[in-house]
């Protein structure tokens, strides 16, 4: 009998001359029990990148980080009244822009508005001596532990494109985001919980262009985020309906997956039928352990305080961040925590009033999560990075507002071997334009997935018979980032 793979059995040949492949060999020898373990490992090539040893792949290196947290400042914070102080801005208040520098297009068109200085007051902190503003006092107590990056540019001016490129590469829908590809190429370390979560702080609010954001694009749909709620139920309709047992439901499910799988069989290719099905048995293993994940009572009073869990202009943002810290704890690969869920950070007015509700929301929970991940030890191997779309014009609009910048903005990584204490590149003297080392969104991009361990250049996803990579065949890891 030939286990060729290659050949297949003759219908209504002999039994003496019909030839298994090793598929049919499975399911025939001990009663079946071999194809027992092939669906287990066709299970985990599937959610690690086709590859039952992941660290054989080609796109594989020797990351330092195992997890992502990816704290998303929906709306775009100003970085010049927050990490990139610009005294330039003070002498010249009032005045336009000098004609030596680039003059930019924003949502308004050519901007010509009178320079706004920032009112903040800005200090060095921690041994680093990194300038934080008066909006952020907590994680101006982390500095230490942060890389600053003050010379990021992206190519959407408006939300729906800059939210769509930062987290998918391309201001135009259709691709996989960052989380989908993490998740294609590294799988996940707990295969009762989702791979990828999404969390929102306003889960009433509308992410600028919606879930495409967290959307696995052309590749099967079980690598997109799954949406995860604040409040009392995180996950809604896990817990099984009363009067349903484990057995029954187990064998609710057997019968659903049996009639979906011959569904499935007559439309080959169709991910999101494959990807229902997968998530059914998802749900039903996350059962045993999601409940337990999410519960924030088992928290010590001390670290819920450390979240801002006590105080209701940080209660949700605090919830949301030691449910990161929990779930990372816990395996989950890649979770993107939304801070301003609804553009909340878009300041084209009243910056000052604006700015300080969102600044006061995010930094102590902020602050708290990398003070936590780092005692547990969980720094190390987490990185945690902070951002939004892009961020504002040192020029007003309607004078007090300051309008969309993807011209040069901050964002900051922590932990996951990113170098702490340090600040990387530089804009002009007004915060408008990156001059000095240069990172583009796919750059960053290419930069997070190093420290994971994926080379973005060999991670290859064959799509309709292209090679796609997460980066379009661009991006630069920043080496001056990494530790």
């Amino acid at each position: 009998m030939s286990l060729d793979d290659d050949q297949a059995c003759a219908p209504g040949a002999p039994h003496r001359e019909r030839v298994l492949n090793r598929r049919d060999w499975l399911m025939r020898a001990g009663g079946g029990f071999g194809a027992l373990a092939l669906t287990d490992l066709l299970a985990l090539d599937a959610a690690a990148g086709s590859s039952t040893t992941a660290i054989a792949q080609p796109w594989r290196t020797p990351g330092t980080a195992k997890s992502v947290i990816f704290l998303f400042m929906e709306g775009g914070p100003s970085q010049i009244d927050t990490f990139d102080p610009k005294p330039e801005l003070l002498k010249r208040a009032g005045q336009p822009i000098p004609p030596t520098v680039k003059r930019v297009i924003t949502p308004m068109g050519e901007f010509y508005s009178p320079i706004l200085p920032s009112r903040r007051r800005f200090a060095q902190h921690g041994q680093c001596g990194t300038w934080v503003s008066d909006w952020l006092p907590h994680i101006a107590k982390r500095v230490d532990d942060i890389a600053v990056i003050r010379s990021c540019f992206t190519n959407g001016i408006n939300h729906v494109g800059g939210v769509c490129q930062m987290n998918t590469g391309s201001p135009l829908a259709g691709r996989p985001c960052l989380g989908s590809w993490v998740h294609y190429g590294l799988g996940t370390e707990n295969q009762n919980l989702p791979g990828y979560v999404v969390m929102l702080d306003n889960p009433r609010a509308t992410v600028a262009g919606g879930p495409r954001n967290w959307g696995a694009g052309f590749m099967p749909a079980l690598h997109q985020g799954t949406r995860i709620q604040g409040g009392p139920e995180p996950i809604a309709n896990l817990a099984p309906p009363r009067g349903i047992d484990r057995d029954r439901q187990r064998a609710k499910l057997d019968l659903l997956a049996d009639l979906n799988q011959r569904h499935l069989e007559s439309l080959p290719g169709e991910s999101e039928l494959d990807a229902r099905i997968k998530s059914y048995e998802l749900a039903f293993r996350m059962q045993a352990e999601a409940p337990e994940a999410v519960d924030l009572a088992n928290e010590s009073p001390a670290t819920q305080r450390l979240y801002g869990l006590d105080q209701p202009a940080t209660e949700t943002t605090g919830r949301l961040c030691l449910l990161a810290r929990r779930l990372v704890e816990r395996g989950v690969r890649f979770v993107q925590v939304y801070c301003g869920a609804g553009s909340r950070w878009d300041a084209h007015t009243d910056i000052e009033g604006n700015h300080t509700k969102t600044c006061l929301a995010m930094d102590q929970p902020v602050a708290g999560l990398l003070a936590d991940l780092k005692a547990r030890g969980l720094l190390e191997s987490t990185l945690v990075v902070w951002g939004g779309e892009f961020g504002r014009t040192p020029m007003s609009e309607k004078g007090n507002g300051r309008d969309h910048n993807p011209y040069g903005f901050t964002m900051w990584m922590a932990g996951g071997g990113a170098k702490p204490g340090i600040v990387v590149g530089r804009t002009d003297d007004f915060g408008l334009h990156a001059v000095e080392n240069r990172l583009h969104v796919h750059d960053i991009h290419a930069t997070i997935l190093h420290l994971m361990g994926v080379d973005h250049a060999k991670l290859i996803y064959r799509h309709q018979g292209r090679p796609e990579r997460p980066t379009q065949n661009e991006g630069q890891v920043c080496r001056d980032i990494l530790a």
